[in-house]
Formats: C-alpha cells, structure tokens, sequence
C-alpha cells in the first residue's frame, strides 16, 4: 500500500484535481446541452493521465532540487520509495495510455492539445524556463491554463473563442497564485539558485506585481459576462471573489513578516475552483 501511495503522490493528485475540475466545467460550458456523459468521462480519463504524466516527470527532472528543499523533500523520488527509471517507466505509461484514450475515444485536436500542455509543462517549462528566467511562471503558465480548453475541444472538436477567455483567467491568474508561495518558500528557491520573482527582484517588487496581476485578473474575470458568455449571477460572483483575493494581495504587501504569502496561496487556490464553480452555476441554473 505504501507503494501505490507514493506513485499516487508522484501524480500530484492535489494540482491535478484542480486542473480536472477547470477541464470538466470547460466541457460542460460548451454546450447549452449535456454532452455525451460517456465522452466527458473519457476526456477526464486522458487529461488526468497525462497531467498525471506530467507531474511525474517534473519530479523526475527535478529530483536533485526536490531533495534539498523543504517544501518538496518527502516527495517519493528524494525519499527513496520509486527510483528514477520506475518514476520514468511510470510516466511513460501514463502518458501514453492517457493520449491513446483521447485520440480513439474523444478526438484528435484534444489530443493534441493536451500532449503539447504535458510537453509544455514536463519540459519546457521544468528544463529550460524555470531556470532561465524570474518570468518562468508567466510564460510557462500557458501549459497550465489548457485544462478548460481541452474540456471544450473534448465536446465540440474546436476551439471556440469563449473557451479562449477560461485558458486566459488561468493564464493571468498564474502569476499571484504561485509567486505568493515562491514569497512563502524564498529561501529554498534562493538556496538552490531558482530566478523565483523574489530571488531576483526582491519581495516587495513581487508583491506589487501580485496586486497588479490580481487586478488585471479581476479585469479579465469579467469578459465572459461581457461577451454574454455569463449572467449576472457570474458577474456577482467574480467581483466578489476577486474582490477578496486583492484584500489578500493588499495586505500581503503591507505585510512585513510575509505571513499573509501562504494564506494568499490558499486562498488562491479557492478561487480559481469558485470562479469556475460560479460559471457552471450561473450557466445551467440561471
């Protein structure tokens, strides 16, 4: 059991969840009607497979680091539970069967798709870009915000503008969401030469950029009632909720401890699933 748990872990469940969650409300959103139950449920499969994928091989490149920073060293790799090569045979599989599923059983393009997010995240991002440049997570975040796009492609084998404007909430919401942990885990960043926002330009430059993001998110939050993608149920439910991540950016930055960094991690991780949570409301109840 306690092997079955470590390649549980080796999955990211927690990231995943969160990117399934985006993915489903992506597929249901893009039809007045319910699609095929038995098609959602496939693209589910095949996204989490390969996201799966993903997270297993970020910790397979990262082992070396994740094993000298507090925040990831009981990861299985650095522990010892699974080696490198069965973390890679693992992933392999993952991947594999989790693309195999997509192209027979939902379609193509979500295929596609969802192979460039796991390249995008697995390599790009975690070879090249997270240790090329403090703007990793801007730039690397475009793989992360794919799961509402692939949910919607998953239905209707296109991609639709307003699926555009859900990958774009991700997308900015990105940059707040992880710099308030990088604030919170500066040290272990610093410590194994990570250019984190933080480490390069110093805390309080990446407090104000979590405020400007946090306002440009609550901005682009509105677009799909803009767009009459929402009602007003949706409207309500992003000022709210994007009214509170910026209490939590603002005092984040008058913080001088830095306590707040976590809780705003936290909170932002609440709001992504609430704003999602409020469009599939306001969608098929409203």
């Amino acid at each position: 059991m306690n092997i079955l748990r470590s390649y549980y872990q080796l999955c990211k469940p927690n990231v995943v969840f969160v990117m399934l969650i985006t993915a489903l409300v992506g597929s249901l959103l893009a039809s007045k009607t319910l699609a095929p139950v038995s098609v959602i449920v496939l693209a589910m499969i095949g996204i989490a497979l390969c996201a799966s994928s993903a997270a297993a091989i970020n910790q397979i490149i990262d082992r070396k680091v994740d094993a000298k920073m507090d925040r990831t060293e009981m990861r299985p790799i650095p522990q010892g539970e699974i080696s490198p090569l069965n973390a890679s045979v693992f992933a392999f599989i993952l991947g594999a069967l989790g693309t195999i599923i997509l192209v027979l059983y939902v379609n193509t393009l979500t295929a596609t798709l969802t192979l460039a997010s796991l390249i995008g995240y697995a390599f790009i991002y975690t070879v090249f870009l997270k240790r090329a440049t403090p703007q990793n997570i801007v730039i690397g975040g475009l793989a992360g915000a794919a799961p509402p796009l692939l949910g919607w492609t998953a239905v209707t084998n296109s991609i639709d503008p307003n699926s555009l404007l859900l990958v774009l909430i991700i997308f900015i919401w990105t940059p707040p969401h992880f710099w308030a942990l990088a604030i919170h885990r500066k040290d272990d960043y610093e410590k194994e030469n990570i250019p984190m926002l933080p480490v390069t330009h110093g805390i309080q430059f990446t407090k104000f950029q979590i405020i400007l993001y946090t306002i440009i998110l609550i901005l682009v939050s509105l677009l799909p009632f803009v767009v009459l993608m929402s009602g007003v149920f949706y409207l309500i439910s992003a000022c709210v909720l994007g009214g509170i991540f910026l209490y939590y950016a603002i005092r984040l930055y008058f913080d001088k401890k830095n306590e707040t960094a976590f809780q705003t991690f936290v909170y932002s991780i609440y709001y992504i699933f609430l704003i999602f949570t409020a469009l599939l409301i306001d969608h098929y109840l409203l």
